[in-house]
């Protein structure tokens, strides 16, 4: 099975290059991606994008957040709402929490793929909080190769070595899975802003506490 997926636009861009991956940069002068199409195909099938989950699996309510890394409200939302949501509700095991990210840009993808490294849970949700902590900072310089810097410097006080990250930048076949699993998610439910939620498969805005708050204490009874 071949797959095309679009995965530059401007900028720099991920590119196939031989067997994998990697960040490359445009001719200063033309603006194009050198020696490369914009969009690539992989052969055979992708690896498996697994959801990440905070609480009780089992828990009677489900939030999914749908968020991106490089939004501003994203972040305002896990400095503020998400908190007391967490100590709130999922804490308690009274509601699930389900992230998914949403690529509107290369730099989200560039952080996903680094969160989720080890498709370890702790890890992608202890790296989402200082991303988006640390957003403005890391996106600063508008540079691709600058924010690729900055996000390898963030990665390495959270305790990923220069090889690992290596790795989990250059590997192909999951960015390609990610901004696939992005695609359908988004067209599925129907997500076109950031951020999205979904409570027990209902759609809703950013709100206020308060307004999460009535919602979930209605669902729950």
């Amino acid at each position: 099975m071949k797959r095309r997926t679009l995965l530059a636009a401007g900028g720099g861009a991920l590119v196939a290059l031989g067997a994998g991956w990697t960040l490359t940069r445009p001719d200063p002068q033309t603006g194009l991606l050198p020696g490369a199409a914009m969009a690539q195909t992989t052969d055979g099938p992708l690896p498996e994008v697994v959801d990440m989950v905070l609480g009780n699996p089992d828990a009677p309510v489900e939030i999914v957040e749908y968020a991106s890394f490089t939004c501003p409200h994203c972040a305002s939302f896990h400095a503020d709402q998400f908190k007391a949501i967490k100590e709130n509700y999922v804490d308690t095991g009274q509601v699930k929490f389900v992230y998914r990210e949403v690529y509107f840009d290369r730099p989200g993808l560039w952080a996903s793929m680094i969160a989720r490294c080890s498709n370890d849970a702790d890890f992608f949700f202890a790296f989402s909080d200082l991303l988006y902590a640390e957003q403005r900072n890391w996106l600063a310089s508008g540079d691709p190769a600058g924010i690729i810097e900055d996000l390898r410097t963030l990665a390495k006080t959270a305790g990923l070595d220069d090889a690992t990250l290596d790795t989990c930048l250059s590997d192909g076949p999951k960015a390609e899975a990610l901004f696939t699993w992005y695609q359908e998610n988004a067209e599925r439910d129907g997500v076109n802003s950031t951020p999205t939620f979904l409570i027990d498969g209902q759609k809703y805005s950013n709100m206020a506490y308060d307004e999460f708050a009535d919602v979930l204490d209605g669902k729950l009874g």
